[in-house]
């Protein structure tokens, strides 16, 4: 899955107001095909379909009042599929940009819901669409839309936010101790804290900061390259690594940086040279200290090496926690190594060894744009993306590019931005070290600063959240009825240790008030309550208008 890069990106997000005209003519057409399906729709397996009803019903006099459609002519069974196509648009369309997206510009959570939903829902960004395609879903709005456009005031607008949100946090399933805060995007102005200044553990919320710092020091465009070079006078060829964490091995690349395309041109300058038989190396000199995290081996994280494919992954999943290699370099090169040998280049087994500076290049491939590296470590929570761009970031700020380095770097980069550091304590980047330590106050700000004009380069750190309902870490979360209103409305990021829940993000409230948020919690016994508890709070901004 891969994201176009952010110029590109932004270009693509239209605005609400697009929205309502994309869906106003083809509503009729649209309940016509829904109708007959809506049996076949309600029984599906496929999460988050049955969800967006539950989604519009309490949103249809809004949805009414923006698309106003022509609902007097409309059957009853003909508004209740319109009421759930509707619900689609508000949830796509009404908030922040869901992310990631498509070659096309449409959010991969709306393309696959409309797969989800037979034939309904295709792309529609004005290029028009072939007789036998899905009929076009709305298209979703830019991330930032509540940042500039007019607000419709709640009937609760005066009611207190303490109001709301203290009981929420008392629920005695978050544990022991709650740190909390929430921030008008737009003006900055704090609306909620609850020891917002106290440090607590902030488990994989870390990667919001890891991001942040990454993507300031480094630049969204940046991209990381593997590299394979021929040493001097001879037939020893090397395989260098650019601490790429998304290499893949696999013939299914999702447009990431593909090893076997590395071989097949490397094979190739080879057979130019009339080498048919090399002394393979890899160069894993790029980070140094430390490969294995301090929680020792496990399947949340592979050793932390600058050469890997797959994340050392072996099974065929692409995230989450999986069986991993010891020796993912070792084993990268060796899969460099078969793959030459299709090619009839026969290798030596490869050892470790340095490249020197006097190597001639053969053949490089290189990662997508830093920016979508970020969108995938934050959608899908993954741990070897940020420990690699903890190392990056020491790397692009003149650091070591090890833990202590990484986490150091982290630290210095966001203090340079003027963030609120105090309390902060970094070990890794990507929050699975207890000892990590953050503030309510801290990733709020974060994600304003992400949200800020001034930091464009940024922006990734907001379209890569989890989307509720949808995408990442969140897709099997907000399935209660209770936590309905935040699906496809939240956007955040999670974290989870034993003990430890932990919740920030993005949400347009009621009042079209882009809020920034964050929720962290210690000493929880039952970690399914604790997440539902901080769903449904954080589903309660979506839905109020509170200040």
């Amino acid at each position: 899955m891969v994201v176009p890069e952010l110029g590109p990106w932004r270009a693509a997000g239209p605005r609400l107001a697009r929205v309502a005209q994309l869906v106003k003519p083809h509503l009729t057409r649209i309940a016509q095909a829904v109708e007959p399906r809506a049996r076949r729709i309600a029984g599906t397996a496929r999460p988050g379909v049955t969800r967006i009803t539950g989604v519009a019903k309490p949103h249809v006099a809004r949805v009414a009042r923006t698309v106003r459609p022509p609902y007097g002519r409309l059957t009853t069974p003909q508004l209740a599929a319109v009421a759930a196509t509707a619900g689609l648009a508000l949830a796509a369309g009404a908030v922040t940009a869901a992310g990631p997206w498509d070659s096309s510009g449409q959010r991969t959570a709306e393309r696959d819901l409309a797969a989800a939903w037979d034939r309904q829902g295709g792309a529609d960004h004005g290029a028009g669409t072939a007789a036998n395609a899905p009929a076009p879903a709305p298209s979703a709005a830019s991330v930032l839309v509540a940042l500039g456009g007019a607000t419709t005031k709640s009937a609760a607008e005066d009611r207190p936010l303490a109001a709301v949100l203290d009981p929420l946090l008392r629920d005695p399933s978050l544990g022991t101790r709650r740190s909390a805060a929430v921030v008008d995007v737009a003006t900055g102005k704090r609306l909620y804290a609850k020891g917002a200044d106290d440090a607590l553990t902030p488990a994989s919320t870390t990667k919001i900061a890891t991001a942040v710092a990454a993507l300031s020091a480094a630049g969204a465009d940046h991209r990381f390259t593997t590299r394979a070079v021929l040493e001097p006078g001879g037939d020893h060829l090397v395989l260098v690594g650019g601490g790429d964490p998304t290499l893949t091995a696999r013939e299914q690349t999702g447009g990431w940086a593909s090893l076997r395309t590395l071989a097949d041109d490397t094979a190739a300058a080879l057979r130019t040279r009339h080498l048919t038989s090399v002394t393979l190396s890899y160069d894993t000199s790029l980070f140094t200290g430390p490969a294995l995290h301090p929680i020792g081996v496990n399947d949340n994280l592979a050793p932390v090496t600058a050469l890997m494919a797959d994340e050392g992954r072996t099974d065929d999943t692409s995230s989450g926690p999986a069986p991993r290699g010891t020796d993912p370099a070792a084993d990268a090169a060796r899969t460099f190594a078969r793959l030459l040998q299709g090619h009839g280049i026969k290798t030596s087994q490869p050892d470790p060894a340095k490249a020197t500076a006097r190597a001639e290049a053969l053949a490089s491939v290189q990662s997508p744009p830093l920016s979508a590296v970020v969108e995938r470590m934050l959608t899908n929570s993954d741990n070897d993306i940020a420990e690699a761009l903890a190392r990056q970031t020491a790397l692009a700020t003149g650091g070591s590019p090890s833990f202590d380095g990484g986490a150091a770097a982290i630290s210095a980069q966001l203090k340079k931005l003027g963030l609120p550091v105090g309390g902060s304590e970094f070990h890794d980047g990507s929050g699975l070290d207890r000892d990590d330590r953050l503030t309510a106050d801290l990733l709020t700000a974060l994600l304003e600063t992400a949200a800020s004009p001034s930091h464009p380069e940024l922006r990734a750190v907001l379209t890569g959240l989890p989307v509720a309902g949808f995408t990442g870490t969140l897709s099997d979360r907000y399935a209660d009825a209770a936590e309905h209103s935040g699906v496809g409305l939240v956007r955040a990021k999670t974290g989870s240790l034993t003990g430890i829940n932990t919740l920030a993000g993005t949400v347009v409230d009621a009042d079209g008030h882009l809020l920034a948020f964050a929720f962290l919690t210690e000493g929880s016994m039952d970690q399914t309550t604790a997440r539902t508890a901080l769903d449904r709070t954080a589903a309660t901004l979506a839905s109020c208008g509170c200040r």
